[in-house]
């Protein structure tokens, strides 16, 4: 059930579409985007500690990595759950508490005596997470208006992507100047003026539009139309694919082409940074074209091209540097047009449950490569990775374009209400 006291708050009345000011809408991105900053950020603080934690609590570095394992998972199996009860009950209250969870999880784990109570709490801390994609998605498909929702989705991805930048370093630098305990009550803490601050402005958060009478009971029929079930396997290919060169790149392009792992890190940065980088100007194209499929379509092909080089062409390690920036903002400029295609995609009113669905393919998709992708390694196929990374990259386009093709003649056999 929602937290006692939210549950029984009217929806905040809108003004019509268009009629908001930018920075209310500024101000909502502000408040989701710094929720999902969090969510992001205690996914990957506690695997820094892991050095620690194997000399304090006297277990292997597998048995820790159970605890991030395990967030993980949680995360991605409740999603979909939780996006039926954000549909039935509304964002807010779930948005509340589950950051509320996750963060006061995350702090609690400063008082652990050993690493089951780690192990626990890292549990609960997933379950919280689990509430964040699907709650603001919706609250974004309510509150935003729609000639600035692809710059809503482009932030909010940047503040997802920022909290997995910052979060190694801010917590290795904390737990060297002042202890692992301390450091993670006080970053743990930090949820709680942000659910403060979703509290006291939570008037200008409204959820999603209420499904018409004949949609209202699709339930899980919705996730497992052909649409839904070609998004998911887009998001899972398009995951896969960067789970391997995230996992690799350096390996590859040392083994294949003698580039130094210095070097070789540069153009895993390059590659993250021009993803970054490419998420704000798919945001802001997205609000200036409905030709979202065309613009995907072109940029996954330039993404593929440029990766292909890397992996066929003896580059020179700075070369290799450009080429992998270059992939990384042609992908990361998808993403937006993608996420938005997805929320055009879904019925009235069942944004929490297909968000909450079709995001659980990305986790999933990170999971399932690196194993395989390093057996190639092991096995003296270096050669082999990135052309293989390149053909998750065409199948997910594949998957992608029939999903758009059936959404479209769903769109005509049953309108969207305007927004």
């Amino acid at each position: 059930m929602p937290p006692v006291g939210l549950e029984a708050e009217p929806p905040p009345s809108r003004e019509p579409p268009g009629r908001e000011p930018p920075s209310h809408d500024w101000r909502i991105i502000g408040l989701i985007g710094t929720g999902h900053f969090l969510s992001h950020f205690y996914m990957l603080c506690l695997a820094p500690l892991f050095p620690i934690w194997r000399d304090d609590f006297g277990v292997s570095y597998a048995a820790l990595g159970l605890s991030v394992a395990l967030m993980s998972a949680v995360t991605a199996l409740l999603q979909t759950p939780v996006g039926f009860l954000v549909d039935r009950h509304g964002a807010r209250p779930y948005l509340v508490g589950g950051t509320l969870l996750m963060a006061l999880s995350i702090s609690a784990m400063a008082f652990a005596p050993n690493y089951w109570v780690i192990l626990g709490l890292s549990i609960l801390s997933g379950i919280g997470n689990s509430v964040i994609h699907p709650a603001d998605y919706a609250i974004l498909a309510g509150s935003i208006n729609k000639s600035r929702m692809g710059r809503a989705f482009a932030m909010h991805t940047l503040t997802g992507n920022l909290g997995f930048a910052l979060a190694p370093p801010v917590i290795a630098v904390l737990a060297v100047a002042i202890g692992w305990r301390e450091a993670l009550l006080a970053l743990g803490l930090l949820g709680v003026p942000v659910v403060g601050a979703i509290l006291l402005q939570s008037r200008i958060l409204a959820d999603q539009a209420k499904p018409k009478a004949k949609d209202a009971g699709l339930g899980v029929a919705v996730l497992f139309s052909r649409t839904m079930l070609l998004f998911f396997a887009f998001f899972l290919l398009s995951a896969m694919a960067g789970s391997g060169i995230q996992a690799f790149l350096i390996t590859v392009l040392d083994q294949m082409w003698g580039i130094p792992v210095a070097v070789g890190s540069m153009a895993l940065t390059g590659y993250m940074l021009g993803n970054t980088g490419g998420v704000l100007v798919g945001g802001w194209f997205a609000d200036r074209s409905t030709r979202h499929a065309a613009f995907v379509i072109s940029l996954t092909l330039v993404s593929i091209t440029l990766l292909l080089m890397l992996g066929v062409i003896p580059v020179p390690g700075y070369a290799a540097v450009v080429l992998a920036l270059g992939a990384g903002f042609a992908l990361g400029a998808s993403r937006t047009p993608r996420d938005v295609m997805v929320k055009d995609a879904a019925p009235p009113g069942q944004i929490g449950k297909v968000f909450g669905f079709i995001s659980a393919g990305l986790p999933l998709g990170g999971a399932l490569t690196p194993v395989p992708f390093g057996l190639l390694l092991d096995a003296g196929y270096p050669h082999l990775v990135l052309p293989l990374v390149a053909g998750l990259l065409a199948l997910s386009l594949l998957c992608m374009g029939s999903a758009r093709g059936t959404a479209l003649a769903e769109k005509t056999a049953r309108p969207l209400p305007a927004e």
